[in-house]
């Protein structure tokens, strides 16, 4: 079986990734973690491969772009206005800056080391295992009932204090397996925001933390791309903002009356299988 999947062509394991990148990038699931696995079971591994796996993101992005284009181009053109529309945009665009930053400044301090020792996928499976208990713990506080009610259910209206926190949460997405998504929209519930405002937010957090990570990686290892990579790379790029704009579709919906709860019974039996097959040598998975 594994086999078969080693000698599928070039383009179609692009095709494979780029849908796995869009469907799993805004569900609390870790798309770099599924990125990682799909690649291991298709044989694609190596530098290029990890470039590969950062670059298609920007598909992702450009999704929630074009999904949110209206509330995109009402802050982009309030940035030039005056009145309380201007200040609005501007406070949502620092908020954004200000919750880029620590996975910003901390990626480019470890990113290297996290490469090199969590890129692989038993970590992976592990971080899986361990976003599923809290996500776990989270819904069950959520659910009590001497529990507060969200104090903030729209995303104009954060604050700096809050858009620190989020950017917090964010960075522990740095370790593969812990989900972007889901570190920030896990987070932002415990901070107090509503389950929509927390999911809303992690997609326009989304738009630079992805752009910077793909911007960052790609620079750093362009020695290793040639003119022959377009069509991989475009490959990927398009199937993953197809199947992202359709996530992201359904997440917002799916949100407005359901718990994260059964994303937490995949994590953890998806860890599990990982670590199972891992240790009895049934999937050799590759590094």
């Amino acid at each position: 079986m594994l086999e078969l999947l080693y000698g599928l062509p070039l383009l179609v394991k692009a095709t494979i990734l780029g849908i796995v990148e869009g469907l799993t990038e805004f569900l609390p699931i870790s798309s770099t973690g599924h990125l990682i696995l799909t690649s291991s079971l298709l044989g694609f591994t190596g530098e290029k491969a990890k470039l590969f796996e950062v670059a298609i993101q920007t598909g992702a992005m450009f999704a929630v772009f074009g999904y949110y284009r209206g509330k995109i181009f009402e802050v982009v053109g309030g940035l030039f206005a005056g009145g309380e529309s201007g200040r609005a945009a501007w406070r949502f665009a620092i908020n954004l800056l200000i919750a880029f930053m620590p996975a910003a400044v901390l990626g480019v301090l470890f990113a290297s080391k996290i490469k090199q020792f969590l890129f692989y996928p038993v970590p992976v499976a592990c971080a899986f295992i361990v976003g599923a208990l809290v996500i776990l713990w989270v819904e069950k506080r959520q659910q009590r009932a001497d529990a507060p009610a969200p104090r903030i259910d729209d995303i104009d209206a954060l604050t700096s204090a809050d858009a620190l926190k989020l950017g917090i949460a964010q960075a522990f997405a740095l370790i593969p397996g812990t989900s972007r998504s889901g570190a920030t929209i896990i987070g932002g519930m415990l901070f107090g925001l509503s389950r929509r405002a927390a999911t809303e937010f992690s997609f326009f957090l989304a738009m630079p933390t992805l752009i910077g990570a793909g911007v960052y990686d790609t620079w750093k290892a362009r020695h290793l791309l040639s003119v022959a990579d377009l069509p991989l790379f475009g490959v990927g790029l398009v199937f993953s903002f197809i199947s992202a704009w359709f996530a992201v579709a359904w997440l917002i919906r799916y949100v407005a009356s359901h718990s994260f709860i059964p994303f937490a019974w995949y994590r953890l039996a998806f860890g599990i299988v990982v670590l199972v097959t891992s240790y009895t040598g049934l999937v050799h998975w590759h590094n």
